[in-house]
């Protein structure tokens, strides 16, 4: 089970919360779980559950914190409307600073690693080319990959994206990513839409979803050393 602790950013010294789990079994590492914009709401919890049972500690850091401690919102307009107002207010220096005590918080104890969804989709890629310390990271579907796809990477990267998604053209993302990253495997979903790794959500398909865990498992596994 989850516990809640406090981590301090390098940046600025704000104490921001995090949901904390010990892996099950014998560790493989850690893993850094970043929120969509809906902050850390059920689907998170599900996804720290996941990475714990799969061996691996797990923080995700509550990225807006110093905006609206404790903030969750739901999927419907209202909901997004606020979340995407702190993702807006949320300068991406700072999110990264906060991904890197998370980071640092981890790697004494083993590699870390981290996973990244919509809006932390984009901040996983990004913590890919500018935090130090990272084993490997898996950006699904964020919308700043595109833009961001000539950035030097410091870690093999995946990244995940859906075909139904309305927000993210995945064939110009991919292309993008390969013009500077030939390397990098961009994985597309043709049953998905945005958001699919959140089980139970309409654009999530069970079959692309476990097939994206299970990349993005094998890529973490091979860079464990």
């Amino acid at each position: 089970m989850a516990e809640t602790i406090t981590l301090k950013s390098p940046r600025d010294g704000f104490e921001f919360t995090a949901l904390h789990a010990l892996p099950k079994g014998e560790a493989i590492g850690g893993v850094v779980v970043l929120q969509e914009i809906f902050g850390l709401d059920e689907y998170i919890h599900a996804d720290v559950a996941r990475w714990a049972d799969a061996g691996y500690e797990v923080i995700a850091p509550a990225l807006f914190d110093r905006y609206e401690p404790g903030f969750v919102a739901d999927h419907g307009p209202e909901g997004f409307a606020r979340g995407r107002n702190h993702a807006l207010a949320h300068p991406l220096g700072t999110a990264l600073s906060d991904i890197q005590a998370c980071i640092d918080e981890m790697h004494p104890r083993g590699p870390v690693f981290v996973v990244g969804y919509c809006y932390g989709g984009s901040l996983a890629w990004l913590a890919a080319g500018r935090c130090k310390g990272l084993s490997a990271a898996a950006s699904y579907y964020g919308s700043l990959v595109g833009e961001n796809a000539d950035i030097d990477l410091r870690c093999p990267v995946i990244v995940h994206l859906g075909r139904k998604d309305a927000h993210i053209p995945a064939d110009g993302v991919a292309a993008a990513i390969h013009a500077h990253h030939p390397d990098v495997p961009v994985h597309i979903y043709e049953a998905s839409g945005h958001g699919f790794n959140n089980d139970g959500r309409p654009d999530s398909d069970p079959h692309d979803a476990a097939e994206a865990r299970r990349l993005t498992r094998e890529l973490f596994v091979a860079n464990a050393d």
